[in-house]
């Protein structure tokens, strides 16, 4: 990289940070419960709307895994979330009624909380229907994971999106809250992607899967980004640019080894598709929130209209993460 980019950069991510500081004043706090988080914490961020039903499982995935403390931004739900967040012990809440497509997409309100609160934590950012995979979970907390990061002096840590789909029409089985959501949603595709590399930002682009293959077959490049680097060992000067795509500094997305080598990674079981997607999607399409004009949203509802089944004859089940390494999806790098 050139100098003049370099020094753009940096002065993109200056000006990324005010933002996020400006920002600050479309937060409410309804429950400040920060004076509980002690040095070595591992803080979760995540921006909501409307999520309740998925509430009471999401938090217990994570705090089964060894996170410490939830910081949330609720965008003025109208479900009951935000009255069952702040009865939540380990939970610190705010609450906004502003645009989350003028905040970014959410990004401006988690840089400034993750600002104020995580320096020198692990930061973990994800929505309510991601589940983090990542090596021997099934037997390491993620403790055990960020450790070994800390160890092998690795800031970041990737992972993959993997879009989970019934086998079925999405609303053949309804969801209960506090359910395991990929009982229901428990099918992926085990190929149809395609990566490439952003030469600004330096990191991987990855499309496709079932959202690709039924919502944009014929314009692939406008499905949605797969790649995700949810996990960062936080420093007050970082800042995310593009949801959890990418980050400045510009090293923080370099999680693959340029050498043919393997960095070790993980997986976003992304639980969107269950029977509550279409009235969800039918929300999000009338608030006109999201990127692109909602572009994404505009082929979801064109297309549910047929209630589609998103399995195929290439879908897989899924059973582990070592089932996900085997296919190439992630990987223990030199984490043995």
């Amino acid at each position: 990289m050139g100098v003049w980019q370099s020094y753009r950069l940096r002065l993109q991510r200056k000006r990324w940070l005010l933002r996020a500081w400006r920002k600050r004043r479309e937060l409410r706090c309804v429950s400040d419960r920060t004076g509980k988080i002690t040095p070595g914490d591992i803080l979760l961020f995540s921006t909501l709307r409307n999520e309740q039903i998925r509430l009471p499982y999401f938090l217990q995935y994570y705090r089964d895994m060894g996170v410490n403390h939830f910081l949330l931004v609720d965008n003025d739900s109208t479900d009951g979330s935000i009255g069952y967040l702040a009865d939540q012990p380990d939970v610190s809440l705010w609450h906004t009624r502003h645009s989350y497509k003028r905040a970014r997409f959410g990004v401006d309100w988690l840089n400034r909380l993750q600002s104020r609160y995580a320096d020198g934590h692990w930061s973990l950012v994800v929505d309510c229907d991601e589940f983090l995979i990542y090596p021997f979970c099934d037997t390491r907390p993620l403790r055990a994971l960020t450790d070994w990061l800390d160890a092998s002096s690795i800031k970041s840590f990737s992972a993959m999106l993997l879009d989970m789909y019934p086998k079925g029409p999405l609303d053949a089985q309804p969801y209960k809250p506090g359910q395991d959501p990929i009982e229901i949603a428990n099918w992926f595709d085990a190929g149809n992607y395609t990566i490439s590399r952003n030469k600004r930002f330096g990191n991987l682009w990855i499309q496709g899967g079932p959202r690709s293959r039924v919502f944009f077959p014929d314009r692939p490049e406008k499905a949605p980004a797969l790649n995700k680097i949810p996990l960062v060992k936080w420093d007050k000067r970082y800042t995310y640019v593009s949801s959890t795509h990418s980050l400045l500094p510009r090293g923080l997305n370099l999680v693959y080894d340029e050498w043919g080598g393997e960095k070790a990674s993980g997986v976003l079981l992304h639980a969107k598709f269950l029977d509550t997607f279409s009235a969800k999607a039918a929300e999000e399409l009338t608030r006109k929130q999201h990127y692109a004009a909602s572009v994404e949203y505009k082929a979801y509802a064109e297309n549910l209209k047929s209630n589609p089944d998103l399995w195929c004859k290439w879908s897989e089940k899924y059973i582990n993460w070592r089932q996900l390494e085997i296919l190439g999806l992630m990987s223990k790098g030199n984490w043995a």
